[in-house]
Protein backbone atom coordinates (compact mmCIF):
# COMPACT_ATOMS: atom_id res chain seq x y z
CA UNK A 1 0.00 0.00 0.00
CA UNK A 2 1.38 3.99 -1.06
CA UNK A 3 0.29 6.66 1.29
CA UNK A 4 -1.53 9.89 -0.55
CA UNK A 5 -2.47 13.05 0.99
CA UNK A 6 -5.23 15.21 -0.01
CA UNK A 7 -4.31 19.45 0.62
CA UNK A 8 -6.70 22.29 1.60
CA UNK A 9 -6.45 25.42 1.02
CA UNK A 10 -7.81 28.92 0.33
CA UNK A 11 -7.13 30.47 -2.84
CA UNK A 12 -7.71 34.12 -3.64
CA UNK A 13 -6.37 36.99 -6.33
CA UNK A 14 -2.95 36.94 -5.32
CA UNK A 15 -1.13 34.18 -7.07
CA UNK A 16 2.08 34.66 -4.61
CA UNK A 17 0.03 33.90 -1.47
CA UNK A 18 -1.58 31.00 -3.02
CA UNK A 19 1.32 29.16 -4.50
CA UNK A 20 3.02 29.67 -0.62
CA UNK A 21 -0.24 27.89 0.59
CA UNK A 22 0.28 24.94 -2.27
CA UNK A 23 4.42 24.88 -1.26
CA UNK A 24 2.90 23.81 2.38
CA UNK A 25 1.11 21.34 1.65
CA UNK A 26 3.99 19.66 -0.68
CA UNK A 27 6.27 19.88 2.26
CA UNK A 28 3.59 18.90 4.88
CA UNK A 29 2.63 16.13 2.28
CA UNK A 30 6.01 14.76 1.70
CA UNK A 31 7.13 15.04 5.51
CA UNK A 32 4.46 12.18 5.73
CA UNK A 33 6.12 9.86 3.51
CA UNK A 34 3.31 10.67 0.79
CA UNK A 35 3.79 9.74 -2.63
CA UNK A 36 1.09 11.84 -4.50
CA UNK A 37 -0.19 15.00 -3.21
CA UNK A 38 -3.90 15.65 -4.51
CA UNK A 39 -4.26 19.56 -4.66
CA UNK A 40 -7.85 21.76 -5.01
CA UNK A 41 -9.53 23.29 -8.18
CA UNK A 42 -8.31 26.48 -9.04
CA UNK A 43 -4.80 26.30 -6.69
CA UNK A 44 -3.73 28.84 -8.47
CA UNK A 45 -6.05 31.58 -8.13
CA UNK A 46 -9.58 32.07 -7.46
CA UNK A 47 -10.73 35.73 -8.47
CA UNK A 48 -13.33 38.74 -8.33
CA UNK A 49 -14.47 38.72 -12.14
CA UNK A 50 -13.99 36.77 -14.99
CA UNK A 51 -12.05 40.36 -16.42
CA UNK A 52 -9.58 39.65 -13.00
CA UNK A 53 -9.03 36.34 -13.82
CA UNK A 54 -8.31 36.32 -17.83
CA UNK A 55 -6.10 38.79 -16.39
CA UNK A 56 -3.97 36.91 -13.77
CA UNK A 57 -4.33 33.79 -16.14
CA UNK A 58 -1.86 35.52 -18.71
CA UNK A 59 0.44 36.74 -15.74
CA UNK A 60 4.02 36.31 -15.22
CA UNK A 61 2.95 35.17 -11.65
CA UNK A 62 0.62 32.33 -12.98
CA UNK A 63 3.43 30.72 -15.24
CA UNK A 64 6.13 30.90 -11.81
CA UNK A 65 3.21 28.83 -10.30
CA UNK A 66 3.34 25.75 -11.81
CA UNK A 67 7.04 26.11 -12.46
CA UNK A 68 7.53 26.49 -8.81
CA UNK A 69 5.79 23.51 -8.29
CA UNK A 70 7.26 21.88 -10.63
CA UNK A 71 10.53 22.16 -8.92
CA UNK A 72 8.79 21.43 -5.30
CA UNK A 73 8.01 17.85 -6.82
CA UNK A 74 11.02 17.39 -8.11
CA UNK A 75 12.90 18.19 -4.70
CA UNK A 76 10.43 16.24 -2.46
CA UNK A 77 10.14 13.41 -4.75
CA UNK A 78 6.20 13.65 -5.01
CA UNK A 79 3.78 13.48 -7.87
CA UNK A 80 1.64 16.74 -7.19
CA UNK A 81 -1.92 16.75 -8.69
CA UNK A 82 -3.30 20.64 -8.85
CA UNK A 83 -5.87 22.67 -10.78
CA UNK A 84 -4.88 25.74 -12.34
CA UNK A 85 -6.04 28.32 -15.09
CA UNK A 86 -4.28 28.84 -18.48
CA UNK A 87 -5.14 30.78 -21.55
CA UNK A 88 -7.38 29.39 -24.43
CA UNK A 89 -9.06 32.46 -26.29
CA UNK A 90 -8.70 35.83 -26.53
CA UNK A 91 -11.19 35.58 -24.33
CA UNK A 92 -11.97 32.16 -23.03
CA UNK A 93 -9.92 30.56 -20.44
CA UNK A 94 -9.18 26.64 -19.57
CA UNK A 95 -10.23 24.85 -16.31
CA UNK A 96 -7.38 22.48 -15.99
CA UNK A 97 -6.15 19.14 -13.53
CA UNK A 98 -2.30 18.82 -14.13
CA UNK A 99 -0.13 15.87 -13.53
CA UNK A 100 3.54 17.03 -12.13
CA UNK A 101 5.32 13.37 -11.39
CA UNK A 102 8.44 13.09 -9.60
CA UNK A 103 10.74 14.51 -12.05
CA UNK A 104 9.13 17.99 -12.07
CA UNK A 105 7.39 16.91 -15.50
CA UNK A 106 3.92 17.53 -16.54
CA UNK A 107 2.57 14.26 -17.80
CA UNK A 108 -1.29 15.20 -18.22
CA UNK A 109 -3.78 17.77 -18.09
CA UNK A 110 -7.38 17.40 -18.07
CA UNK A 111 -9.71 20.24 -19.26
CA UNK A 112 -12.80 20.46 -17.27
CA UNK A 113 -15.61 19.55 -19.64
CA UNK A 114 -18.73 20.10 -17.72
CA UNK A 115 -19.38 23.62 -16.56
CA UNK A 116 -20.58 25.33 -13.42
CA UNK A 117 -23.56 27.22 -14.47
CA UNK A 118 -25.86 27.37 -11.88
CA UNK A 119 -28.63 30.13 -10.19
CA UNK A 120 -29.72 29.25 -6.91
CA UNK A 121 -32.45 30.68 -4.82
CA UNK A 122 -30.51 32.45 -1.93
CA UNK A 123 -27.71 31.27 -2.97
CA UNK A 124 -24.57 31.29 -5.59
CA UNK A 125 -25.17 32.62 -8.98
CA UNK A 126 -22.50 31.26 -11.34
CA UNK A 127 -21.61 31.03 -14.82
CA UNK A 128 -18.77 29.34 -15.80
CA UNK A 129 -19.06 28.98 -19.05
CA UNK A 130 -19.11 32.89 -19.92
CA UNK A 131 -15.23 32.44 -19.52
CA UNK A 132 -13.95 29.68 -19.71
CA UNK A 133 -13.74 26.87 -22.59
CA UNK A 134 -15.12 23.96 -22.08
CA UNK A 135 -12.62 20.44 -22.46
CA UNK A 136 -13.67 17.81 -25.01
CA UNK A 137 -12.31 14.96 -24.12
CA UNK A 138 -11.76 12.99 -21.58
CA UNK A 139 -7.96 11.46 -21.50
CA UNK A 140 -7.58 7.70 -20.46
CA UNK A 141 -6.41 6.94 -16.71
CA UNK A 142 -2.46 6.36 -16.08
CA UNK A 143 -0.24 4.82 -14.29
CA UNK A 144 0.77 6.30 -10.88
CA UNK A 145 2.94 5.43 -8.08
CA UNK A 146 -0.66 4.99 -6.40
CA UNK A 147 -2.24 3.45 -8.76
CA UNK A 148 -4.32 3.78 -12.20
CA UNK A 149 -5.80 7.69 -12.12
CA UNK A 150 -8.23 9.11 -14.20
CA UNK A 151 -8.69 12.66 -13.69
CA UNK A 152 -12.01 14.78 -13.40
CA UNK A 153 -13.23 18.18 -11.88
CA UNK A 154 -15.35 19.13 -9.12
CA UNK A 155 -18.97 19.76 -11.47
CA UNK A 156 -18.20 17.10 -13.02
CA UNK A 157 -18.89 14.58 -10.17
CA UNK A 158 -22.53 15.14 -10.99
CA UNK A 159 -22.12 13.20 -14.09
CA UNK A 160 -21.74 9.50 -13.57
CA UNK A 161 -20.99 8.94 -16.91
CA UNK A 162 -17.42 10.42 -16.89
CA UNK A 163 -16.56 8.34 -13.70
CA UNK A 164 -18.03 5.11 -15.33
CA UNK A 165 -15.80 5.85 -18.58
CA UNK A 166 -12.90 6.26 -16.73
CA UNK A 167 -13.53 3.05 -14.85
CA UNK A 168 -14.51 1.21 -17.89
CA UNK A 169 -10.78 1.96 -18.45
CA UNK A 170 -9.10 0.16 -15.92
CA UNK A 171 -9.25 3.72 -13.27
CA UNK A 172 -8.75 2.45 -9.74
CA UNK A 173 -8.53 6.59 -8.28
CA UNK A 174 -10.84 9.17 -9.62
CA UNK A 175 -10.30 12.77 -8.72
CA UNK A 176 -12.46 15.23 -8.25
CA UNK A 177 -10.24 18.34 -7.35
CA UNK A 178 -12.65 21.35 -6.41
CA UNK A 179 -14.44 24.39 -5.38
CA UNK A 180 -17.39 23.45 -4.53
CA UNK A 181 -20.33 26.15 -3.47
CA UNK A 182 -21.40 25.97 0.25
CA UNK A 183 -25.48 25.58 -0.24
CA UNK A 184 -24.76 22.58 -2.78
CA UNK A 185 -21.72 21.82 -0.73
CA UNK A 186 -23.82 20.83 2.54
CA UNK A 187 -26.69 19.12 0.38
CA UNK A 188 -24.65 16.76 -2.09
CA UNK A 189 -20.98 16.64 -1.74
CA UNK A 190 -20.66 13.18 0.19
CA UNK A 191 -23.52 11.68 -1.16
CA UNK A 192 -22.31 12.33 -4.36
CA UNK A 193 -18.42 11.20 -3.89
CA UNK A 194 -19.59 8.12 -1.51
CA UNK A 195 -21.30 6.95 -4.68
CA UNK A 196 -18.59 7.56 -7.51
CA UNK A 197 -16.74 5.80 -5.41
CA UNK A 198 -19.55 2.74 -4.82
CA UNK A 199 -20.59 2.63 -8.42
CA UNK A 200 -16.79 2.64 -9.74
CA UNK A 201 -15.61 0.44 -6.96
CA UNK A 202 -12.57 3.03 -7.38
CA UNK A 203 -10.41 5.27 -4.75
CA UNK A 204 -12.16 8.60 -5.35
CA UNK A 205 -9.76 11.90 -3.91
CA UNK A 206 -11.17 15.24 -3.70
CA UNK A 207 -9.39 17.95 -2.64
CA UNK A 208 -11.48 21.15 -1.80
CA UNK A 209 -11.14 24.56 -1.68
CA UNK A 210 -12.30 26.12 2.10
CA UNK A 211 -13.47 29.13 3.33
CA UNK A 212 -14.29 32.77 2.17
CA UNK A 213 -11.91 33.82 -1.33
CA UNK A 214 -13.67 37.13 -1.45
CA UNK A 215 -16.58 39.00 -0.57
CA UNK A 216 -18.61 37.39 -2.99
CA UNK A 217 -17.72 33.80 -3.26
CA UNK A 218 -17.35 30.83 -0.15
CA UNK A 219 -15.91 27.18 -0.55
CA UNK A 220 -17.33 24.06 1.03
CA UNK A 221 -13.89 22.29 2.22
CA UNK A 222 -14.13 18.76 3.41
CA UNK A 223 -11.47 17.54 1.61
CA UNK A 224 -11.81 13.51 1.42
CA UNK A 225 -10.33 10.60 0.55
CA UNK A 226 -13.18 7.55 -0.03
CA UNK A 227 -12.36 4.03 -0.80
CA UNK A 228 -14.21 1.29 -3.09
CA UNK A 229 -16.50 0.41 -0.40
CA UNK A 230 -17.86 3.75 -0.20
CA UNK A 231 -16.16 4.37 3.49
CA UNK A 232 -14.27 7.47 3.92
CA UNK A 233 -10.90 6.63 5.05
CA UNK A 234 -9.10 10.63 5.24
CA UNK A 235 -11.30 14.15 5.85
CA UNK A 236 -10.66 17.19 6.61
CA UNK A 237 -13.37 20.45 7.87
CA UNK A 238 -14.86 22.93 6.47
CA UNK A 239 -13.02 25.94 8.30
CA UNK A 240 -10.16 27.49 7.09
CA UNK A 241 -7.32 28.81 9.14
CA UNK A 242 -3.86 26.88 7.52
CA UNK A 243 -3.46 24.69 4.52
CA UNK A 244 -3.88 21.23 5.81
CA UNK A 245 -3.65 17.55 4.32
CA UNK A 246 -5.30 14.79 5.02
CA UNK A 247 -3.87 10.81 4.12
CA UNK A 248 -4.21 7.21 3.53
CA UNK A 249 -2.71 4.47 2.40
CA UNK A 250 -4.44 3.17 -0.85
CA UNK A 251 -4.75 -0.40 -0.87
CA UNK A 252 -4.70 -1.57 -4.60
CA UNK A 253 -5.68 -5.05 -3.42
CA UNK A 254 -9.21 -3.87 -1.94
CA UNK A 255 -9.82 -2.58 -5.18
CA UNK A 256 -9.56 -6.01 -6.95
CA UNK A 257 -11.06 -7.56 -4.15
CA UNK A 258 -14.13 -5.32 -4.17
CA UNK A 259 -14.67 -5.98 -7.94
CA UNK A 260 -14.00 -9.63 -8.11
CA UNK A 261 -16.49 -10.25 -5.21
CA UNK A 262 -19.13 -8.06 -6.49
CA UNK A 263 -18.89 -7.86 -10.16
CA UNK A 264 -20.89 -5.11 -12.11
CA UNK A 265 -21.35 -5.82 -15.04
CA UNK A 266 -23.53 -3.78 -16.86
CA UNK A 267 -26.19 -4.42 -19.63
CA UNK A 268 -24.73 -2.85 -22.43
CA UNK A 269 -27.75 -4.33 -24.91
CA UNK A 270 -30.14 -2.41 -22.71
CA UNK A 271 -27.97 1.01 -22.47
CA UNK A 272 -25.15 0.75 -25.21
CA UNK A 273 -24.79 4.76 -24.85
CA UNK A 274 -23.29 4.08 -21.57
Amino acid sequence: MVLAAVGQLCSNASITSNLAQCQELVRKAAATGAKVLFLPEASDYIASSAEQSYALAHSQERNSFVTTLQQDAAREKIHINVGIHEVASESRLKNLSIWINDQGVITQSYQKVHLFDVDIKDGPVLKESASVQPGQQIPRPFDTPIGRVGLSICFDLRFPEISLALRRQNAEIITYPSAFTVPTGKAHWESLLRARAIETQSYVIAAAQAGPHNEKRRSYGHSVIIDPWGDIVASLGDEYVTPQIATAEIDLDLVAKIRREMPLLRRNDLYPEI
